[in-house]
């Protein structure tokens, strides 16, 4: 079992975002629950088998973080909501419209207001904390609280958010009570470790973008810095007055869909909002192409917070080039210092169950490189 103390846990210069590929025997087994041919209790045991086998590898590999996998949903970031009482699921008549393909179409439905109280990720938590190793660190990776505001917004959503919560500042209140609880009962189940995943900053980059992902007539009739307000509103009050020794990061991407993406453009558009004013205590950012930039807005990075710099791409199996990546590197050390930098891939290899378009053995190489370049670039702060 591992342990926790009452100082920060110390989180090594290679990482990676929390999703990994679906092995074949846990989509085997997934398929033949879905098909009534196996019990909830055995599609489990597979699922415990699965993830055990992955913090071995993890560890093999020489990460001392590791997580479940996500192996357990088949959404990052539905799945946890449909965790909250009041909450259950429905199918709406259109996904999210990425670059090229259009995503399954489950959403949330309320039927109820919400609450966080007997959250089944916490007892997720509990099984990969009880079988790994006291030397290594549980991450528990969650969608973040501004992922849900965007999610409330789609057509065929709103309409039973408003039924039940026709005062939104009451939303609100219940978002971050219902949020609190979860994650004060992950705390006392042993985490201090906490990913926030959060697409909404990269969804708020362009006005059309808005558009796309909300529909027109939606909170589009709020102003972008109205909406990137409350983004950092609702994330803020959640983190307001956690424990001390919790680490809570956020990773923040534009999307991530069988290697499809959602949306481009640079940080410039949301760095004062998320990078100055957010208060996390590091960034790990999706930079594998150009869709995302410069560098520049990293200067905004407030305090002593950290940038893990997601280089690599989950999205497709070719390896990058290790000198051209710590040419990148060392550029991003122009705006935040290099001892505040770490490197990882850029999003999860599975953000969902259906995986991205590489291999395992593809996905594992990505893993080796990381931890490769990371131990030349910072040999002496690993």
């Amino acid at each position: 079992m591992t342990t926790q103390t009452n100082q920060k846990v110390k989180l090594q210069k290679f990482d990676y975002v929390g999703s990994f590929l679906r092995p074949a025997p846990l989509k085997q087994a997934r398929e033949q629950f879905k098909k009534g041919e196996i019990s909830k209790e055995a599609l489990r045991e597979v699922e415990d088998q699965q993830i055990s086998l992955l913090i071995n590898k993890l560890i093999h590999l020489g990460y001392n973080v590791v997580t479940d996998g996500e192996f357990r949903r088949s959404y990052w970031h539905l799945d946890f909501f449909f965790g909250f009482n009041g909450i259950e699921q429905q199918l709406l008549e259109q996904g999210y419209l990425f670059n090229k393909v259009e995503t399954r179409a489950d959403s949330v439905k309320f039927i109820d207001k919400i609450s966080g109280e007997r959250h089944p990720f916490v007892e997720d938590f509990k099984f990969v904390y009880n079988h790994a190793p006291s030397n290594v660190i549980v991450k528990q990776t969650i969608p973040a609280p501004a992922q849900l505001l965007v999610e409330l917004t789609r057509p065929g959503v709103k309409e039973s958010v408003e039924a039940v919560y026709p005062d939104e500042r009451e939303l609100f209140d219940d978002i971050v009570s219902t949020y609190k609880t979860v994650i004060d009962d992950l705390y006392q189940a042993g985490c201090r470790l906490l990913q926030l995943d959060d697409c909404s900053w990269g969804i708020h980059l362009k006005e059309e973008t808005v558009q796309k992902i909300h529909g027109v007539g939606n909170r589009t009739h709020k102003s972008l810095d109205q909406l990137k307000d409350e983004l950092l509103e609702i994330n803020n009050r959640v983190l307001e007055g956690l424990p001390d020794d919790l680490v809570v990061n956020t990773h923040v991407c534009r999307g991530n869909y069988q290697s499809d993406y959602a949306s481009s453009g640079p940080y410039d558009k949301v760095a004062d909002h998320l990078f100055g004013r957010e208060n996390v205590d590091t960034y790990y950012l999706e930079y594998d192409t150009d869709r995302a930039g410069g560098f520049e807005p990293l200067a905004k990075v407030s305090g002593d917070k950290k940038v893990v710099l997601g280089l690599i791409t989950s999205k497709f199996p070719e390896l990058e080039d290790e000198n051209a990546i710590k040419e990148r590197i060392l550029e991003a050390s122009k705006y935040i210092p290099l001892e505040r930098l770490s490197l990882s891939p850029q999003c999860g290899f599975a953000s969902t169950e259906e995986g991205n378009l590489l291999t395992e053995e593809d996905q594992w190489k990505k893993l080796e490189l990381v931890k490769r370049i990371a131990e030349e670039v910072w040999p002496n702060n690993l």
